[in-house]
């Protein structure tokens, strides 16, 4: 006897009270143990198209939709009575009979209405999006039978609606093709078991004791946040000859892809550096890393932190030497104008330092001199440069005079020793890499088989300024692909999000990441953008609107309020006092989930930021501020799955208003 849980138990799971989930999960434990027990009641489905469906009692209210076949169960659903039949009367589960995946498939009928009514008169005007493609192509796609005519009616209006009643293999395709890319689909010959395929093992997971039941059932999505699409597979499966890159909005599977990736360069028995640019987010991945490889496989990945690793890495080889510190840096860069009796203002001296001389390991006045601004976009007269260069060579003297060192220097100093331990490095986050830590990784593996794999979103990039990868040494033309499909974020958050961005975002050498053409793969609620006269309204309002979720059952570390500005959390924690609600910053908040968000206090002086602004001194940085405060936005915008809420106190950032006028 076989058990399994479909990820449809968990979306109704997660959508009951916590009291009432803690019954169902006991439930669960007795059935594994025991299907057989009178206590469960068990009725056979009878007006449902799928005779081997079942209801199983959990108490007065609630039933769990159970599939039986052969001995094998399946828990497919629960949820209170009524609407666990009308559920189990509208799905039958089967072998799909082209692809030969098992799926859930929902009767026809449900939406005809809007076929038929809701957008006829759209669909009269606007052209059917499959109209051309062939009934073996869309079975191919995982398209049931029965859905086929529905699905070539589809139009732009429709398909998504139509797609989110279709088996998740078929809603995914269907998307992919709308955003102009062929599905890449799976041979059904390669597969002996229905459940075996990799779309069946996306969807139902099988549990063989009470123990593995247990931890599924306490973190459902632990499982199904890294299987992989077969349209993701290409970029793990496919060897380059050099760097390559996949890039993708928020939530496309970037990460996803990354650590399959990392897992298939570790069979071959060489070490892999699985790497991204904070001690949190890699963690994240080092977690994850567990459930998508075996342990031999993992014995050959390192998971670490980039600037971290760089750190250890230069205290192994070198003489140990101390990284100095801004304040000190700066003091001594002030010290070396007065000393050559140069006027120069202090914040544009460390910027030129760290942007220019520390960042390209510029060594000598001539390289100086005819460095092309990478990074900077304010021009230099030769002879300031010159004047200039008496500066920062002075000061790399007092460095070494005094044992210090920059963060950049271990880079450099590593990248010129030619050892390296790893064979194949992948990072992710990679949109906010450094440019000592890419020249060092493109010195080290860039010219090696599958050396670099780069994920990442520039849209996202909110610690690093913008700078041409190719003067780094790092070339992906050729070897860069684009993600369309977004699997963690609603429709309405991902269309509303994207507003931030322009429609194609340009990189520092020129290259085009265009944004148009994604699409998710769920609805939800539109959010809400909201502005009030002071801040006790906006919070009174922000703690009804979170009490609210706590109520459905949604729990308080699935929820999270984001800030702008640090001052802001010891406040709200205090005025919102719900119990393990996470509550950071919107840096800190930089590749984590929610099924709920709040971005708050998002007045016109906290976003964007006014000390950034006043610290900006041209035209170029005042761009450059405005850019990655809007990218920050996005980014604590698009960390919602499900709720998203934007709220701030009159007159509110300009980037409020911006997407209020556009709704």
């Amino acid at each position: 006897m076989t058990h399994r849980i479909a990820d449809t138990f968990y979306d109704s799971l997660n959508k009951l009270s916590q009291q009432e989930q803690k019954i169902v999960k006991q439930s669960a434990f007795d059935f594994q143990r025991d299907p057989s027990q009178a206590s469960f009641s068990m009725h056979k489905v009878e007006r449902g198209r799928d005779p081997n469906l079942w209801t199983a009692r959990v108490n007065r209210d609630i039933r769990m939709v159970v599939h039986k076949k052969g001995g094998d169960t399946l828990l497919a659903w629960v949820g209170h009575h009524d609407n666990a039949y009308r559920w189990a009367e509208t799905r039958r589960i089967e072998s799909h009979p082209k692809t030969g995946a098992v799926q859930i498939v929902e009767a026809r009928e449900t939406i005809e209405d809007v076929i038929t009514k809701r957008y006829v008169e759209e669909a009269i005007l606007k052209p059917r999006l499959f109209s051309g493609e062939t009934d073996d192509v869309l079975l191919s796609w995982g398209v049931p039978t029965d859905w086929l005519e529905t699905v070539r009616k589809a139009t732009e209006d429709t398909v998504v609606e139509i797609a989110l009643h279709l088996p998740g293999e078929a809603q995914e395709a269907l998307m992919a093709a709308a955003t102009g890319e062929r599905p890449v689909t799976v041979p059904p010959e390669e597969i002996a078991d229905p459940w075996d395929h990799p779309d069946a093992l996306r969807r139902f997971r099988t549990v063989e004791n009470i123990d593995e039941l247990k931890r599924a059932l306490d973190s459902p999505w632990e499982k199904w946040s890294v299987f992989l699409h077969p349209a993701q597979q290409e970029f793990v499966d496919r060897n380059f000859n050099g760097p390559a890159r996949v890039v993708g909005s928020a939530g496309t599977g970037k990460t996803v892809v990354a650590l399959h990736r990392a897992a298939r360069l570790a069979k071959g028995n060489t070490r892999v550096l699985l790497t991204t640019f904070n001690r949190r987010l890699a963690d994240q991945l080092s977690e994850k890393i567990a459930l998508v490889s075996d342990q031999a496989t993992r014995s050959n990945i390192d998971v670490a932190p980039l600037d971290g690793l760089i750190v250890r890495m230069h205290a192994e080889r070198f003489d140990e030497t101390e990284i100095v510190d801004e304040q000190t840096l700066r003091q001594m860069l002030v010290q070396a104008t007065l000393a050559n009796k140069i006027d120069v203002d202090p914040d544009f001296l460390f910027d030129e330092w760290r942007l220019i001389i520390d960042a390209w390991d510029v060594r000598d006045a001539v390289t100086y001199k005819e460095l092309p601004r990478l990074g900077r976009k304010v021009r230099m007269i030769a002879s300031r440069r010159d004047a200039l260069w008496e500066v920062f060579s002075s000061v790399r003297l007092a460095l070494a005079h005094r044992k210090l060192t920059t963060e950049a220097q271990l880079a450099h100093d590593l990248r010129k020793s030619g050892e390296f331990p790893y064979a194949h490095v992948v990072i992710d986050e990679a949109q906010d890499i450094s440019v000592p830590e890419l020249m060092l990784l493109g010195a080290a593996v860039g010219s090696l088989p599958n050396g670099l794999f780069f994920a990442g979103d520039i849209g996202q990039r909110i610690f690093r300024a913008p700078f041409p990868w190719t003067a780094a040494g790092v070339d992906v033309r050729g070897r860069s692909r684009s993600l369309k499909v977004n699997y963690r974020t609603s429709h309405q958050i991902r269309l509303q999000s994207e507003k931030l961005l322009p429609e194609t975002l340009i990189e520092a050498d020129g290259a085009a990441e265009s944004r148009l053409g994604v699409t998710s793969v769920f609805e939800g609620p539109v959010p809400q953008i909201q502005s009030f006269e002071n801040r006790d309204l906006e919070i009174a309002a922000l703690k009804k609107w979170l009490n609210g979720f706590s109520k459905q059952g949604i729990k308080p570390t699935e929820m999270a309020i984001l800030v702008r500005q640090n001052a802001s959390i010891a406040p709200l924690k205090d005025q919102i006092s719900i119990p393990n609600l996470v509550i950071m910053s919107m840096h800190e908040a930089k590749g984590s989930e929610f099924r709920v968000v709040a971005a708050v206090c998002l007045d016109h002086n906290i976003l964007p930021d006014d000390q950034r602004f006043l610290a900006a001194k041209d035209e170029s940085q005042l761009d450059e501020v405005m850019t990655t405060e809007r990218h920050l936005l996005y980014v604590a915008a698009t960390r919602a799955r499900d709720h998203l809420w934007l709220s701030g106190v009159e007159p509110i950032s300009e980037f409020l208003n911006d997407l209020m006028s556009r709704r």
